[in-house]
């Protein structure tokens, strides 16, 4: 047998994987040059309140953005429920065009609550 020829066993964390790479090595090798997906989180701060939009994050799936999210956006125990969404999943109306959506309402005063007092068991809204 010539150095040519020889035979190296790879060695631990190398090699393709079931040959003795290591599944994070191998894991790690997949999404090299990969970015995670972007998640936006949206935090109810207590129960009866909507969520609000709290921020963004990298994530593989959803059970990691839950955990990252909680992690990151609840820290000191400030919310009761925790959303994530695939950011390529929200569909938004183009700001051009804003006249379509949103101007036909404005003559329509009767649409807006100013023409009764809200209880205080409701000031929430």
């Amino acid at each position: 047998m010539n150095s040519d020829s020889k035979s190296t066993s790879p060695s631990p964390g190398e090699g393709r994987a079931g040959e003795g790479a290591s599944p994070v090595r191998a894991a790690a090798s997949a999404s090299e040059g990969r970015e995670w997906p972007l998640w936006e989180v949206f935090v109810r701060s207590k129960a009866g309140l909507d969520h609000k939009h709290c921020g963004s994050l990298h994530a593989a799936d959803a059970k990691m953005a839950i955990q990252m999210a909680r992690d990151v956006y609840t820290r000191r125990q400030e919310g009761c429920s925790v959303w994530v969404v695939k950011s390529d999943q929200i569909v938004a109306s183009d700001p051009g065009d804003k006249d379509m959506y949103f101007d036909p309402a404005e003559d329509k005063v009767y649409r807006h609550p100013t023409f009764y007092q809200l209880p205080k068991a409701v000031d929430h809204m």
